[in-house]
């Protein structure tokens, strides 16, 4: 059976491509078959793959609503071991279509029961809509990157109480894998003053590893490629790295 992880939190702009991109990357380097789902109407993920954002069904947008197989739409990337479902724009609807269903808060856990990779990590949207809820409904697990910035906190409580309101209604078994510290920036105070609040209040829920807020993420992005890739000596290749280490050693452990 397929690990599904939801990366998510309600604030745009936190690192939630930037930690699915990478970490599904990582995965693949060792070895892991894996499937990334695009949910964000941005895409941001699909072209992080250097993958072209065709409007139509083709897409997330036609697997949310049923309108699809997921097979028909999952694109390889040059990733050996590394897929994707893409994103564009047309997924914005799929809010107020999914509001008129029967069921439309398991549309996504129904669609991808028979797919059969290590790992699947889904890409998030901001906000607490019907896209969340489904991502929420058939995940496993949940990864919560979190920028070390000012108001790095603020709404973090209304999304534990909406993962516990899941918990309580549509998937007891899911579980908060951990929150992942982004956009570190060591010649800043304020980040080390972030960093040591969330972990004060977290204790072991947040990862160990730390992503830097570096350069060479951001050219990978531009260049459709993940930063392992892109290159590999980079500090935000190395914190990845790190990363999947540390994930795939929490998964283990909770085995």
């Amino acid at each position: 059976m397929s690990r599904i992880v939801a990366v998510i939190n309600q604030k745009g702009g936190v690192g939630k491509t930037t930690t699915v991109v990478n970490l599904a990357a990582a995965l693949a380097a060792v070895g892991k078959s894996a499937l990334v789902i695009d949910l964000d109407p941005q895409g941001n993920a699909t072209t992080g793959f250097g993958i072209d954002k065709k409007r139509g069904l083709h897409n997330s947008y036609g697997v949310l609503l049923g309108m699809v197989c997921p097979k028909e739409v999952t694109k390889k990337t040059y990733v050996q071991g590394l897929f994707i479902i893409p994103s564009t724009i047309d997924l914005s609807a799929a809010e107020v279509e999914l509001f008129q269903q029967k069921d439309r808060d398991s549309k996504l856990k129904q669609a991808i029961a028979n797919l059969h990779y290590d790992y699947i990590l889904v890409d998030c949207p901001p906000g607490f809509g019907l896209i969340n809820i489904n991502a929420l409904n058939a995940a496993h697990k949940i990864i919560i990157p979190l920028q070390c910035e000012f108001y790095a906190l603020e709404g973090l409580a209304q999304l534990f109480n909406t993962i516990q309101s899941v918990r309580d209604t549509i998937n007891k078994n899911l579980i908060v894998s951990g929150i992942l510290l982004t956009m570190y920036d060591r010649r800043n105070s304020l980040s080390s003053v972030v960093a040591n609040d969330v972990r004060g209040h977290f204790k072991s829920l947040v990862f160990n590893t730390i992503i830097p807020r570096n350069v060479k993420i951001s050219e990978a992005s531009s260049h459709g490629k993940p930063v392992i890739l892109y290159d590999v000596k980079s500090a935000g290749a190395i914190a990845h790295i790190e990363l999947v280490r540390e994930f795939l050693a929490r998964e283990s452990k909770n085995d």
